[in-house]
């Protein structure tokens, strides 16, 4: 099972298709913030969640994300995507968050809920067993995604789920393109492995 196997990302835009936002960088425009905001609420809400924020704190977090977005938009240029560039901000605003809720009590260690309902519920046509059998999977994907070290479990759910290009990976984190290759291999062996001892859990448990 892979992350993206078991969690389909979400339903991509027509072919050739330019986002308002996009048409806007391309003729030199500043971005409308309601634009962005309605474009791009979507993407932070679940990344959010997929970073592990406490599921009581994701509109708080959602909500600072876009006041930076707001405050920096100008800064704008389109030179990588906005999905990208918000990726960078709502990153730098997780940490925060973390580093706040450390400094209020160093044993804090939040693993969010990390389920998105939206995904889990899947196509409409599906059986009620069919159903219950992705939503699981998809609930065993996201804790095992959260079992990873967050430079992993960043690179892993952007490339596997959100389907970013390696260079637009590199961007939003600042760092090399060798560096997101290198910890793209480690995340995707160390999901593997998480598999592997997800299942002989299971073996274990019918065992035993």
């Amino acid at each position: 099972m892979t992350a993206r196997a078991a969690v389909a990302p979400s339903t991509p835009p027509p072919a050739g298709a330019v986002s308002a936002v996009a048409a806007a960088s391309l003729q030199g425009a500043p971005p409308d913030f309601a634009e962005v905001y309605e474009e791009i609420f979507p993407f932070v809400w679940r990344t959010v969640r997929r970073l592990g924020v406490d599921a009581s704190a994701h509109e708080d977090v959602c909500q600072e994300v876009f006041v930076v977005v707001h405050r920096r938009l100008p800064e704008f240029r389109g030179r990588s995507s906005l999905k990208t560039w918000v990726f960078g901000i709502v990153v730098n605003v997780v940490q925060t968050h973390r580093r706040s809720l450390r400094r209020k009590s160093p044993a804090h260690r939040g693993t969010g809920e990390t389920v998105d309902p939206e995904l889990l519920a899947g196509p409409s046509d599906l059986s009620p067993d069919e159903a219950m059998t992705r939503a699981e999977a998809a609930r065993v994907a996201h804790d095992l995604l959260a079992s990873l070290d967050e430079e992993k479990r960043v690179v892993l759910l952007l490339a596997e789920l959100e389907e970013m290009p390696a260079t637009e990976i590199a961007q939003g984190i600042g760092v090399n393109i060798n560096t997101v290759y290198a910890r793209l291999r480690a995340a995707r062996q160390a999901f593997s492995d998480a598999v592997r001892r997800h299942h002989a859990r299971i073996r274990g448990g019918r065992d035993g």
